[in-house]
C-alpha cells in the first residue's frame, strides 16, 4: 500500500474519519453509509468514497461499512498502536494550554518534554512533564529519540530554534509562530497560523454568509 501517493488533503481527512468512528463505536453503532459519515463529519460523500477508494475496497454496495473494520484499518495507517512522543518548545500563555490538554487523552500523541528560557520553571515539571532549558533542545531531542516537535516561542528566535532541533534529529515541526521556516528537504514542517486563520473565517462570514433582512 503506497500512502506517500494519497493526496494531501485525503491524509489531513483520515484522523478526522477515524475520531468519529472511534465515536460512533463507542455508541454502540455497528455500520454506516457514506451518505451518514458525510452528515457527521460535514464532508461531502462522494469525496469520502473517494477518499476511501484509495486504500482499496473498504465497504461494500447497499451495506456500507463495517465501523469496527474500518477503525482497524486506520488504526494502521494511522499508526495508532504506537505511542508518539513530541517535544513543546516555548511554554508561553499557546504552550501552557497544549501541556494542559497534552494529546493522550485523545490520540497516540503525548508531548514528553519541554523546552523554555523562563528560569522560573525551567528543570521543574509542568502538568507532568519536564521543562529542560531550550540550550538542552539538540541534545534532549537526540537522547529522547523525539523526532516531532512542537514550535510556539516568538517569531524573533523561531528560526534558530528550528535549526537546533533539526541538529537534534527532528523530523517534523508544527509550526505555530508566523515565521516560515528553513528547513532540510527530509524534515517537513505544518504551520498553523492562529492569526490566519480567524482573519480567513472573518473574511468568509463578511462575503459569504448569507445576510437576513
Amino acid at each position: 500500500m503506497a500512502t506517500e501517493n494519497i493526496p494531501r488533503a485525503t491524509a489531513r481527512r483520515l484522523p478526522i474519519y477515524y475520531r468519529y468512528l472511534n465515536i460512533l463505536l463507542t455508541s454502540g453503532k455497528d455500520r454506516i453509509s457514506s451518505t451518514e459519515l458525510a452528515e457527521a463529519v460535514k464532508v461531502d460523500s462522494a469525496t469520502i468514497r473517494r477518499d476511501f477508494s484509495y486504500f482499496g475496497a473498504l465497504g461494500k454496495r447497499g451495506y456500507g461499512y463495517d465501523i469496527q473494520k474500518l477503525l482497524n484499518f486506520f488504526k494502521q495507517i494511522l499508526n495508532q498502536e504506537h505511542l508518539t512522543n513530541v517535544a513543546l518548545v516555548g511554554v508561553g500563555n499557546l504552550g501552557h494550554a497544549l501541556l494542559n490538554f497534552n494529546f493522550h487523552r485523545d490520540s497516540n500523541v503525548r508531548i514528553s518534554a519541554a523546552f523554555d528560557i523562563n528560569e522560573d520553571i525551567v528543570n521543574t515539571i509542568m502538568e507532568g512533564v519536564p521543562v529542560y532549558p531550550i540550550s538542552e533542545l539538540s541534545e534532549q531531542l537526540e537522547n529522547q529519540q523525539i523526532e516531532v516537535i512542537i514550535l510556539t516561542v516568538p517569531s524573533a528566535v523561531a528560526q534558530e530554534v528550528a535549526e537546533q532541533a533539526v541538529e537534534g534529529g527532528v523530523k517534523g515541526i508544527l509550526n505555530f509562530t508566523p515565521l516560515r521556516l528553513s528547513v532540510p528537504d527530509n524534515v517537513r514542517v505544518q504551520n498553523v497560523d492562529l492569526t490566519n486563520e480567524l482573519q480567513t473565517l472573518i473574511y468568509f462570514i463578511d462575503n459569504y454568509t448569507e445576510k437576513k433582512d
